[in-house]
């Protein structure tokens, strides 16, 4: 753990870190909430919550398993109440969202994505086969994946506001500095926030120079 002299000096640093990673939005009326595929069952309990309150009609778990590990890495959480055999994270979200109320007439399927940036190409081509106009959306993530999510979501509904609605899982703004594992996470989304976004930009530099 760091010393408290040395959170105070860098303090402004990790500041910044924070407010640039943990983002959170309250929820509005939308017309479709997003789960990002993982083995964490508490984002798809918000997505429950939110779905329960009226918030969206829609919810679109997304994902295959982790393109590192290659198959679903298992329930992360709340082992006790998801002790099921799942073979991708869809098939794990949609069982948290069943057994907490949310009926399959409102749970769209995406389970081919094994990265976050799939999660968001794959949900679109599933929201425009079924002629779902995006307007506004919800996306329930992990607190330390928020602003990838919503990078990437961005990037494929560019005309939609979205709403972050995050899940504490261990990590969060106020302590991801104290651990050895927050700070490789957090850091780690800052990397790849920039990491990542170098072939998309080039992208993005060759559509324009092509018009």
């Amino acid at each position: 753990m760091l010393k408290n002299g040395r959170i105070e000096l860098y303090q402004s640093f990790f500041d910044n870190f924070t407010e640039f990673i943990f983002l959170e939005d309250q929820p509005q009326k939308a017309d479709i909430i997003f789960v990002p595929g993982n083995g964490y069952p508490q984002m798809a309990e918000n997505a429950a919550n939110l779905w329960h309150l009226g918030y969206a009609p829609m919810i679109l778990p997304s994902g295959k398993y982790s393109v590192i590990t290659g198959k679903f890495s298992g329930v992360q959480a709340h082992k006790e109440r998801y002790q099921g055999e799942y073979e991708t994270e869809w098939e794990f979200l949609k069982e948290v969202l069943r057994q907490n109320g949310v009926p399959s007439a409102a749970i769209l399927k995406e389970d081919e994505a094994t990265y976050t940036y799939q999660n968001a190409i794959l949900s679109r081509e599933v929201t425009d086969r079924a002629g779902i106009e995006i307007h506004r959306a919800i996306i329930c993530c992990k607190a330390q994946h928020a602003r990838r999510c919503r990078m990437y979501y961005q990037l494929l509904y560019p005309k939609a506001k979205l709403l972050i609605c995050p899940s504490d899982v261990g990590i969060n703004r106020e302590n991801w500095m104290l651990t050895k594992k927050g700070r490789e996470e957090v850091l780690g989304e800052m990397e790849r926030c920039g990491a990542q976004f170098h072939e998309i930009l080039a992208d993005i530099a060759a559509d324009s120079a092509e018009k």
